[in-house]
């Protein structure tokens, strides 16, 4: 029986990292569409372009790649990466709010408000699947 140090950092394999990220896009994208078709029974703008799929699974991806590229960045140069990711990830999620509120003119509050809740659902997923396959200890 070995014994492996506490804060011996775990590695994972390129193409479990990939899949990992893959599935955090096209999960996260399923969960989009459903809180779009939400928005837009809610009474959201049918025109409003950032409710369409091909935007916001666009979106989707760029912002989990983004996330992951950030993610590995904190495991490599954060001596503390527990912390650090603990009080960024909920700041960036925030800060990613912000061009949404320009959209309230086209959108109106049910489409902001999708827009808003699609963000927190995308980082929740892409969250979960980096700590998955990007352990941070």
């Amino acid at each position: 029986m070995s014994a492996v140090a506490e804060n011996t950092s775990v590695r994972r394999g390129p193409l479990v990292v990939a899949g990992g990220v893959l599935a955090a896009i096209v999960l996260s994208s399923l969960v989009n569409t459903v809180i779009a078709v939400v928005a837009h029974a809610a009474g959201a703008p049918d025109d409003f372009q950032p409710l369409k799929p091909g935007s916001y699974i666009f979106l989707t991806a760029v912002g989990v790649l983004a996330g992951a590229a950030g993610w590995s960045a904190v495991r490599k140069l954060s001596g503390k990466p527990e912390g650090l990711i603990r009080w960024l990830v909920p700041v960036v999620v925030v800060v990613s709010f912000v061009p949404d509120f320009f959209l309230y003119g086209d959108g109106g509050a049910t489409g902001v408000v999708a827009l808003l809740v699609m963000h927190v659902a995308v980082a929740a997923v892409a969250v979960t699947a980096y700590r998955k396959v990007m352990p941070l200890t």
